[in-house]
């Protein structure tokens, strides 16, 4: 049921250092940043960069205080609640729950290695981004 990967969120001591890397150095294309972060491209590829839980207000920004960088993989949305129950069957464990645009369930390998289904792309993020949400938001 899964279709491919849908974004990589990777946690970053310093926002501006890492655009500057991405964007600069490596080619990546800026779509929108805020204070706890941003979101780029490369080709079909969604990167989120996500200010490290140390950095950042966890109320405000609504996350558990663990570092937040994870792997998604796409779903159509006509498949997620299927997916999502026959997970829970198996008792796979949920390492967050979902706070954003589109459906999503975020969980743990066997390794612990922190995953999330989602159904959306960067352009319905995009579309649903909220500047009373995401402080100091700027849209590329």
């Amino acid at each position: 049921m899964l279709t491919g990967l849908n974004h990589i969120t990777l946690a970053v001591r310093d926002l501006e250092k890492s655009l500057h890397f991405y964007v600069v150095l490596l080619g990546f294309k800026l779509h929108a940043k805020w204070d706890g972060g941003a979101y780029l491209s490369l080709g079909e590829l969604w990167l989120c960069l996500s200010r490290d839980m140390s950095e950042v207000n966890i109320e405000q920004q609504g996350f558990s205080g663990q570092d937040y960088s994870h792997v998604a993989f796409s779903i159509a949305a006509e498949h997620f609640a299927d997916f999502s129950h026959y997970l829970e069957a198996n008792n796979v464990m949920q390492w967050k729950q979902n706070k954003s645009e589109g459906e999503s369930l975020y969980i743990l390998d066997p390794d612990g290695h922190q995953l999330e289904i989602h159904v959306g792309s960067l352009d319905t993020r995009l579309k649903s981004l909220d500047a009373s949400v995401y402080r100091n938001l700027e849209v590329f």
